[in-house]
């Protein structure tokens, strides 16, 4: 983790037997994951989600894929098994854990991904920004990126949103696998910390969207204040005085290359101001993290939390005061709100929905006591890097200043995932970063990582019944979307809707949860939505989908005789006719 560890080669390069297996165990893994996922039949009925539908034989290629990682990690007395084997076993575990959904479907997962297509459709097809359209268009930096490469390359939009959690999370892996070098000089280390990233990523934050973009900017920012931005060594000696009077004194070695440092700054800046221009939150994540590496006297220059502070003041004050009027920054800020916001209200539904979620939150604390565990661990052996705690703690503080839509601790321990990977291979790994990991650590990385596994797939995919339409739904919204004229109210129940795609400033789009807010009765609900679409002087179409009434069934927002209820009421009221029935949903035009 820091300079005194002593790095491990392999010294003869040939391929082994050992890596032959260990490919071709992968390449096994993958068929039988990739397979079973294919062959589950949608729609999924389960409050667990995917994990409740997924045959054994994706189970026994996870199983056979982190049995295979454990072998090839143990390697030899010269180190890991090669780097392409290494490469490659990463690769199937992104395909098997991140792609499941995409074997499964061919349909993307989640209602923000066809959002997004749409937002950068009509930044595309107009070429301007408006930003009093809505909250996006005052940060338009993600989708004209998204705009243009889909224009310049043909690609299909749905294919791109389809596939896009398996090419972000190789683009973190990228980051993660640079910053590692900066990190730790043990090769098992770096390896067991990418691995680890991928079994702890339940956030599903992975998908078509400016956050994932700003975590790999994020993710590329922290290389420079690791490596060349870096103002001294990262070895915390202990806090006697003494021990803090000679890590003050010492300097990197880098500053003695200033034209390399001055680039990496320059570097800094521009990505800075990207990612003020494309996501609301990864700025304010990036400049506590900025400020707090840099009053502990760990960055050059002093004045870059300064700097970053001007940029995103700028942004705010100009581009993105539209959506500020309206909107102050720390207008839900408080602890006990942000509590109520990420905790309380979400553990809230349907036995199986509240096990997904308590879970995420087990498989989150599992990972930040093993992190402690590897903390305290560097610490007597005084090597403790103390840049990758304070990467992993500082996003904490950001927790109560805003509740982002209940979001808030999932975009934290996100942030704070690559650290903790770190923080915890030092408690899995033996004590000698050479030593080759014995047969009993090796049992216990495998009980462990497939633990990891299995609640990292129920974490991801646990929406599955409401976020994975079926080809029926899609035609729904297609069909709604395109009877609908210029102008028209299209409504469904709830926000789980794969809509807006082509459409986005075509049509008024409405969630009937979002109209009747906490009460969605059919005697309250009922005039309150139908109202609003006979009184559209262009009409309105409403669309009712299983997926839609499974959000609200499973968060405990309403029940399944509520919405037939609703449905039944709505049915008998004057202009409202059905114009397209299927197995999965219902399309209603009323008259204006």
């Amino acid at each position: 983790m820091t300079s005194t560890l002593v790095p491990t080669t392999r010294t003869d390069k040939r391929l082994k037997l050992r890596d032959v297996w260990c490919a071709l165990a992968g390449l096994a893994s993958l068929v039988l994951a990739v397979g079973a996922a294919a062959s589950v039949v949608l729609p999924v009925n389960s409050d667990l989600g995917l994990v409740a539908v997924l045959p054994y034989p994706y189970w026994v290629g996870l199983l056979l894929l982190n049995v295979t990682f454990v072998v090839a990690l143990r390697g030899d007395a010269t180190g890991p098994a090669s780097r392409p084997v290494m490469m490659w076993l990463l690769a199937v575990q992104v395909l098997v854990l991140f792609g499941a959904a995409a074997f499964v479907t061919d349909v993307p997962r989640g209602e923000v991904a066809f959002r997004h297509l749409g937002i950068a459709d009509a930044l595309g097809g107009t070429g301007a920004v408006d930003p009093n359209i809505d909250a996006y268009f005052n940060w338009p930096g993600f989708f004209a990126l998204l705009a243009t490469v889909l224009q310049a390359t043909g690609l299909d939009p749905l294919t791109v949103a389809l596939w896009a959690p398996v090419f972000n999370v190789g683009l973190w892996l990228v980051a993660v696998a640079v910053l590692m070098r900066y990190l730790t000089q043990d090769p098992r280390r770096r390896w067991l910390v990418l691995w680890i990233f991928c079994l702890g990523n339940w956030q599903d934050q992975d998908y078509l969207s400016p956050q994932a973009f700003g975590f790999f900017l994020y993710l590329v920012v922290a290389v420079l204040l690791i490596g060349p931005l870096a103002a001294r060594p990262s070895r915390f000696r202990g806090f006697r005085p003494s021990d803090l009077a000679a890590w003050w004194r010492e300097r990197s070695p880098s500053e003695h290359r200033p034209g390399f440092r001055v680039g990496a700054l320059a570097a800094v800046i521009l990505l800075v101001t990207v990612i003020c221009a494309s996501h609301q939150l990864t700025p304010f994540m990036l400049l506590i993290t900025i400020t707090v590496l840099t009053l502990s006297g760990r960055v050059w220059p002093g004045r870059l939390p300064l700097i970053t502070a001007i940029l995103l003041v700028l942004w705010l004050v100009y581009p993105a005061s539209t959506y500020l009027i309206g909107h102050p920054p720390m207008e839900d800020a408080g602890l006990s709100a942000a509590v109520e916001s990420n905790v309380a209200e979400r553990v809230s539904g349907t036995p199986g929905h509240v096990f997904v979620v308590q879970v995420r939150v087990v498989l989150t604390v599992l990972l930040w006591l093993l992190a402690l565990a590897g903390a305290v661990r560097d610490w007597r052996r005084r090597r403790l890097d103390i840049r990758v705690v304070l990467f992993a703690v500082s996003p904490m503080l950001l927790f109560p200043s805003q509740m982002y839509g209940g979001e808030m601790l999932i975009r934290v321990s996100l942030f704070a995932l690559p650290f903790i990977a770190l923080l915890a291979s030092s408690a899995l790994l033996p004590k000698q970063c050479s030593t080759r990991p014995s047969f009993k650590t090796a049992g216990a990385l495998v009980l462990i990582f497939c633990l990891l596994a299995a609640m990292t797939v129920t974490g991801r995919f646990g929406n599955a019944r409401y976020d994975v339409f079926t080809d029926n739904e899609m035609a729904a919204i297609a069909a709604a979307e395109s009877m609908a004229p210029p102008g028209a109210a299209i409504l469904s129940a709830a926000h789980p809707t794969p809509w807006r795609t082509g459409t986005y400033l075509e049509h008024q789009h409405r969630a009937i949860e979002d109209l009747c807010r906490q009460d969605l009765t059919a005697a309250t609900c009922g005039p309150t939505f139908y109202n609003y679409a006979r009184n559209n002087p262009a009409g309105g179409f409403v669309v009712l989908m299983r997926s839609t009434e499974a959000s609200l069934v499973l968060q405990g927002d309403s029940t399944t005789n509520n919405m037939q209820e609703m449905e039944q009421w709505f049915k008998a009221q004057d202009g409202v006719e059905l114009v397209l029935s299927n197995a999965d949903a219902r399309v209603y035009r009323v008259v204006p």
